[in-house]
């Protein structure tokens, strides 16, 4: 819906629950600009903090309250950008995925097929209730998630429009991905876009992925990662989670001319299981599980001298290690797409997302589900929750409420205008028009 009406668009949108390590958020600043961090990637790898952030983790269980949901409606944790049994560089299994959505007390997956024709996305896939977890297939591919109602196997290779015109009829939906590498990309018509990417995170730094190739062969580092993925799972998955500013850009402008809905993409393919390979006494190959020997990194002791003592009484083509940083389980604590719909069933979490009744949250910090969002007319009633477009009038206020006391940033149009902390309900008096979303926060560590 194009919007440039000077009397409408009251339209909550997002909510992230917390960041990693982070201090109190300074006065608003006149850019979206996140709180300042205390430590950089690379040393929020170190056991010592790791601890630190799951010490308050578990304070946060502890302080955490359960919310009523709202009316009529109920919060389902849903998982976008899902990969199994699809690609060469995948790694996971749909029977896995199921496994671990039950363990995570995940609802639906909207999975995200890599397009490998003549194979169909939608037909033939899981598609439904499996053992309690609804399944929608989907597939990734010109830069974007695709859900369509029916087969469009017949359109993949047509041009953009007439390939989003076959997606998005009914309650077909598409949403942009990986932002980062499309900020130009043209919204109209599109249902939303990712708001988070975990893939991002890791993308954009090497000194954390290179200070993990070094753990991997060295024996007593090796010892302590494997402690940490056995100790504080979660908080070493999200040691590289980040402010995803190029994300927030893109849907703060996008979202002042269309109705587009912010979601979590997780992207998770259960790849990232690091092993090391005995080639001979003075070399190894680091790589993952779905790389082949020759695409792996060939390190000698020359550089390692730890390979020596790694490689002592085994042959070649030993495996000396192995460290799953990436089980599906991780992967859905750490980010999800709450979806605010009254009942559990695909065209219901359709309408839902399509009307933004969604926010992210990373639940592995605090579970985030309970979360409200409103708005009050100036007799104090309900007005309208997250997603929703309302005409401005006098009296009007933003309210929400959390599971757990936190820091507040409201920002209208992308730019901060109010914040608070230490609170669990906040109130703001809308004063004038915009497009407005509320970013919540925790300090860990």
């Amino acid at each position: 819906m194009h919007k440039k009406s000077p009397l409408r668009c009251i339209w909550p949108g997002l909510t992230i629950i917390a960041l990693l390590c982070l201090a109190p958020p300074a006065r608003p600043s006149e850019h979206n600009q996140p709180p300042a961090r205390k430590y950089s990637n690379v040393e929020r790898l170190a056991l010592p903090r790791l601890k630190a952030a799951h010490e308050d983790v578990l304070k946060f269980r502890a302080q955490r309250a359960r919310l009523a949901p709202l009316p009529g409606l109920n919060d389902y944790r849903c998982i976008l950008h899902a990969h199994a049994e699809d690609s060469s560089h995948t790694g996971g299994t749909l029977p896995e995925m199921l496994a671990d959505a039950k363990k995570a007390g995940i609802s639906a997956i909207l999975l995200t097929d890599h397009f490998r024709p003549p194979r169909d996305f939608i037909n033939g896939r899981w598609r439904g209730f499996k053992d309690g977890v609804l399944f929608i297939p989907g597939s990734e591919i010109r830069g974007c998630l695709l859900y369509p109602e029916a087969s469009v196997l017949d359109k993949m290779e047509e041009p953009f429009p007439e390939l989003l015109k076959a997606v998005t009829a009914g309650d077909g939906m598409i949403f942009l991905s990986h932002v980062e590498e499309r900020t130009g990309f043209p919204m109209a018509g599109l249902t939303g876009q990712e708001i988070y990417n975990r893939h991002w995170d890791a993308k954009k730094d090497m000194a954390s992925l290179v200070a993990l190739a070094m753990k991997l062969t060295d024996p007593k580092q090796l010892t302590e990662l494997e402690e940490a993925v056995r100790l504080y799972p979660n908080e070493l998955f999200a040691f590289q989670c980040d402010y995803p500013q190029v994300y927030l850009d893109k849907w703060d402008a996008e979202t002042k001319k269309f109705r587009l809905t912010g979601i979590a993409a997780n992207d998770c393919h259960h790849n990232q299981v690091f092993v090391l390979k005995m080639v001979d006494e003075q070399t190894v190959l680091l790589g993952t599980v779905v790389d082949k020997d020759y695409d792996m990194r060939k390190i000698t002791a020359d550089s390692r001298p730890g390979i020596r003592e790694m490689t002592k009484g085994h042959k070649p083509g030993d495996i000396l290690a192995r460290v799953d940083i990436d089980p599906y389980e991780r992967s859905f604590w750490n980010t999800s797409t709450h979806v605010l719909a009254p009942k559990l069933d695909e065209p219901t979490l359709r309408t839902a997302l399509k009307a933004g009744h969604a926010y992210v949250a990373f639940d592995w910090m605090c579970e985030a589900t309970g979360f409200r969002f409103e708005a009050l007319g100036a007799d104090g009633k309900p007005a309208g929750i997250m997603g929703d477009e309302l005409k401005f009038a006098d009296g009007l206020k933003l309210t929400a409420q959390f599971p757990l006391a936190c820091q507040t940033r409201l920002l209208r149009d992308g730019v901060p205008v109010a914040q608070t902390a230490g609170q669990d309900r906040v109130e703001f008096p809308v004063k004038e028009p915009g497009v407005y979303r509320l970013e919540a926060w925790l300090t860990v560590d």
